[in-house]
């Protein structure tokens, strides 16, 4: 068959049954765009290319299929890095396209010329340029194979301008194939006996290639085993919150009961989850290289497994096929250490109960709070980075798969792009995108396109006029010596109403409810501003306190 380059990226899109992409047009890949004119291809037009980016990574996180993303060269490329860095970091399958210059005029310094190779090749899982359109069926199959293979993370696909006017017979494109890891039976015959023989077990989930049923499955194992659950850094949708084996997220600012149990634990078990940094606190709960818990590590990479922790047994098998293994053969009757995991479930109901007061005319827990009673349990929850999520990760109870969308490489500005991804996933579900006033300025005009799609995603603005985790900080290493971190806010409620969506502002607390119920009612894209009092910048110290060192 005859098709131009830009033709053939569509078809390839199409086959591997693409939905929607996200993108900011440039002249560099028209010929893509003209293509995307007769295809069922959805194409969002975002507001800035890290936006579009972080949606691209949203999708699949949510999904666990690649989301796909279009910028144009130079500028819009090194714009797009941000979400890039997530998806790597975070193991999101995911694509970014590239229009590129024409490929005679390389290694001129031409107009937005950039060597992508070596720009994204310490943070993309595969970077590659496409000179021949006759090679595009299998560039990109080959793309989606290594986005979802292994340990997943984003490919990146340059295409010069010209490549894609180029007219080529090839053939037609075809959906990638695939791969699934499974654990052998040696392996998870001592697993068992490893588990058997345990007094003190405990298993974290984390990581990406997981599924409903994988979630189900894995729900079933513990329950019979009746194991001990933690969920890995932002991965709390992985497990029900309100299930008796849960035993709470280990992340930043970890239930210190709950840091206790990993630490006394004889026997940890790893699944999808590599327990970087902060899961680990800083490689605290488990020592690297050598932990001393015996260690089992369930991973779809070989190369990870190793890498940071030796483990005592290494299963090389995705998530989801372990926990079909591990479903598939079940205790009678659950060990004794079964008793043990109810009361770590009623440690983390304690630690998950939001306080009541705080500094200041607005009280976050009482907020929280109410948003537990009204919230469905399928609702979308996104943010960015900074203290404003402490709120949700501490005291949000997930209850169901797919309804979280964080970054666990602690970017900002992803909440509200995420939460318009979402909403555009799950058109029927409630999606909140959590924010900080400094987080919602990074990415916020992607509120500009949730209007534009009516993607009636509600963002809340926790605004505290500072960028206050780093506040925090300094107030902690130089006590009383603000510096750069003071910030002068628009009004945000106008500015989503300039937008053409719905505005609400909360100076008291009794104010929330009644601003959220008109918010849904709206219809809209609408945007809650919270005027949070900056000294109640943790749910549990102030910024006085934190200076004084009380």
């Amino acid at each position: 068959m005859t098709r131009t380059g830009g033709q053939l990226i569509v078809d390839a899109l199409e086959a591997n049954g693409v939905e929607r992409i996200f993108c900011v047009p440039g002249e560099s890949y028209l010929a893509v765009l003209d293509a995307l004119h007769d295809s069922p291809i959805r194409t969002v037009v975002c507001r800035q290319e890290g936006g579009a980016a972080m949606m691209a990574d949203c999708e699949g996180r949510l999904t666990g299929k690649p989301g796909i993303c279009f910028v144009t060269r130079g500028p819009g490329a090194t714009n797009a890095s941000a979400g890039i860095h997530i998806a790597s970091q975070d193991s999101t399958p995911m694509i970014l396209f590239i229009g590129q210059i024409a490929r005679g005029i390389r290694d001129r310094e031409a107009f937005q010329e950039v060597d992508y190779r070596a720009f994204f090749g310490p943070i993309a899982k595969w970077v590659t340029e496409i000179d021949d359109a006759r090679r595009i069926p299998e560039i990109v199959t080959r793309a989606f194979a290594v986005a979802t293979s292994g340990r997943p993370g984003p490919v990146v696909i340059a295409l010069p301008e010209d490549m894609l006017t180029d007219e080529v017979e090839t053939v037609a494109p075809l959906a990638h194939v695939p791969v699934e890891t499974r654990p052998g039976r040696p392996e998870m015959e001592e697993f068992y006996r490893l588990l058997a023989a345990a007094e003190r077990p405990f298993m974290i989930l984390g990581g990406s290639r997981w599924t409903e049923k994988a979630v189900n499955d894995m729900q079933k194992a513990t329950e019979a085993w009746g194991l001990p659950i933690g969920c890995s850094f932002r991965r709390q949708a992985l497990f029900d919150a309100l299930h008796p084996c849960y035993a709470g997220d280990v992340g930043i600012g970890v239930n210190p009961r709950l840091a206790e149990t990993i630490k006394q634990a004889d026997l940890l078990i790893l699944v999808g989850a590599r327990m970087g940094e902060m899961p680990s606190s800083d490689y605290t709960l488990l020592k690297s290289p050598y932990p001393d818990q015996t260690l089992v590590h369930v991973y779809p990479d070989a190369g990870e497994l190793g890498r940071v922790y030796r483990p005592t047994l290494p299963i090389h098998a995705s998530p989801a096929a372990f926990a079909e293994a591990f479903a598939a053969n079940l205790p009678e009757i659950p060990p004794p250490f079964a008793d043990q995991t109810l009361i770590l479930h009623g440690d983390y109901r304690k630690w998950s109960t939001p306080p009541t007061e705080g500094p200041g005319a607005v009280q976050m827990g009482p907020i929280i709070a109410h948003l537990e009673e009204v919230l469905p349990d399928d609702a979308v929850l996104t943010n960015g980075a900074g203290n404003y999520a402490t709120w949700v990760h501490r005291f949000h109870r997930f209850r169901r798969f797919q309804t979280q969308a964080a970054p666990t490489s602690g970017s900002m500005g992803y909440g509200t792009p995420a939460a318009v991804a979402a909403k555009m996933i799950f058109p029927e579900r409630t999606v909140i995108a959590f924010a900080g006033d400094g987080c919602f300025l990074m990415n916020g005009q992607e509120f500009a396109t949730a209007v534009q799609y009516g993607a009636a995603i509600i963002v809340i603005v926790v605004n505290n006029g500072s960028y206050g985790t780093i506040r925090m900080h300094q107030e902690r290493e130089y006590p009383a010596r603000v510096e750069g971190t003071d910030l002068n806010n628009p009004d945000f409620a106008a500015l989503a109403r300039a937008y053409g969506g719905h505005g609400e502002v909360v100076e008291r607390t009794e104010e929330f409810a009644a601003a959220f119920e008109r918010a849904k009612a709206s219809g809209k894209p609408a945007l809650i501003e919270i005027r949070l009092d900056v000294e109640a910048i943790t749910p549990t110290r102030t910024l006085t306190q934190i200076r004084e060192k009380l």
